[in-house]
């Protein structure tokens, strides 16, 4: 069996890790479930089950009475702001949850559309999850305002910031950037796109949904305006984070009903939230922060994110190897010496991604296909018909899986 350098002093080992996890006790053509759609959604720890069996069974009412349970419930919302503060580098009362991070986005659009005069204009990527690009596409189609695309470059999978440049102008009021594309793994260059926004008067958004599993966020040095995520890519539930600068917050003209809270960031919560699911992500923080040990839970955070990565950099090391030498597969992204997180896409000439993936389940290895809402980059890539294969290492992937994975490959190109 291979392993990976030992965990630091004070973080838990990827053998610890595993046995929170229920799902790797699953089996597949006789071979324990290798997960590799965390990119899609990770596996949850025991530990969030926990919180939100015991919130429904315990706790569960709605908001803002006297009687305990709603005290309860109240106070474990303001939990959740408070953990999500730390994961983020906010405060609590710039945190604010919803269904989905496209839902968020959507709903932020409206309110800032609100604010601008026909012939603004909003700065895309193609390299962004679709998420990120058709709602202000859409707002922009019903405010009258203008959309200009940065390219990114398909040989290394890398924006153009030189094109980011030339988009931005004295018109330009949001640019919506994603910090870590889904597709391809590449980390973009957040903080600098971010200091050229605000040199043009304009705010910024940043798509954090595949980023925050893979580096921890700060807020303040990414340089954004606007930030989400969604707890489901980083063991938690199905739901979805936002953070905004208060001033921000307090200032947007958001749609909201009459009696509904007009103080940030409850103003931004349209209807009653998914409180079993808040409890679950705030429980997904606390999982992570309890993999090292420190004197807070931003510190323990900070500890366990630069161990994860560390990981994740061996892994994606090894995979990234394993693949190019097989004949027939192709890479996309940047390399492993490039600023990425640990998920690769790839294609295996001559087959479908989804012919790829299904041969792959004879392994137990489970991968996504397609475009994965990032249509404009599998485009770029000319695979639009027969999409790409995504393999993402979490925090439960062991090496020894990586090379199951990669057999797995090899036999499917050899056929």
């Amino acid at each position: 069996m291979t392993t990976i350098s030992p965990a630091p002093a004070g973080t838990a080992s990827v053998d610890s890790i595993r046995a929170q996890f229920p799902a790797l006790r699953r089996r597949h053509a006789g071979l324990p479930v290798a997960y590799f759609d965390g990119p899609g959604g990770t596996q949850v720890p025991q530990s969030v089950v926990d919180a939100m069996s015991d919130y429904l069974l315990n706790h569960n009412a709605n908001t803002h009475w006297a009687y305990p349970t709603s005290v309860e419930t109240d106070e474990a919302l303001a939990a959740a702001r408070a953990a999500f503060a730390d994961f983020l580098g906010g405060t609590p009362s710039e945190i604010a949850f919803g269904a989905n991070m496209t839902t968020l986005t959507f709903h932020l659009g409206r309110a800032l559309g609100r604010r601008w005069t026909p012939g603004d204009e909003i700065v895309v990527t193609e390299l962004d999850h679709h998420a990120n690009v058709d709602p202000w596409r859409q707002l922009a189609r019903v405010r009258d305002f203008v959309v200009r695309t940065v390219r990114f470059r398909p040989d290394t999978g890398q924006l153009d910031m030189d094109d980011l440049a030339e988009a931005l102008g004295p018109r330009t009021r949001l640019l919506a950037i994603g910090a870590a594309s889904n597709a391809l793994g590449t980390k973009s260059d957040v903080r600098s796109a971010a200091g050229l926004a605000h040199a043009s008067g304009a705010l910024v958004f940043v798509d954090a949904v595949h980023y925050a599993p893979h580096a921890l966020v700060d807020v303040g040095a990414l340089g954004a305006d606007f930030l989400a995520c969604s707890a489901y890519k980083f063991y938690g539930p199905h739901v979805g984070v936002l953070w905004g600068r208060q001033g921000l917050l307090e200032a947007l003209d958001v749609p909201k009903l009459e009696p509904a809270p007009e103080n940030a960031p409850d103003r931004l919560e349209t209807g009653t939230q998914n409180h079993e699911g808040i409890v679950g992500a705030s429980a997904a923080v606390d999982f992570l922060a309890s993999l090292s040990s420190g004197l807070d839970r931003r510190s323990r955070l900070v500890a366990s994110m630069t161990a994860l990565h560390a990981r994740g950099q061996e892994l994606v090391e090894r995979l990234w190897k394993g693949l190019q030498a097989i004949p027939g597969v192709t890479l996309y992204g940047p390399a492993p010496d490039q600023p990425r997180t640990p998920t690769v896409a790839f294609t295996v000439k001559g087959r479908t991604s989804e012919d790829v993936a299904r041969a792959l389940v004879g392994r137990a290895a489970f991968v996504s296909n397609g475009d994965f809402y990032a249509t404009t980059v599998v485009r770029r890539l000319g695979h639009e018909k027969d999409g790409l294969v995504r393999a993402g290492c979490a925090c439960y992937t062991t090496p020894d899986e990586v090379d199951r994975l990669v057999e797995g490959v090899v036999e499917v190109a050899r056929r």
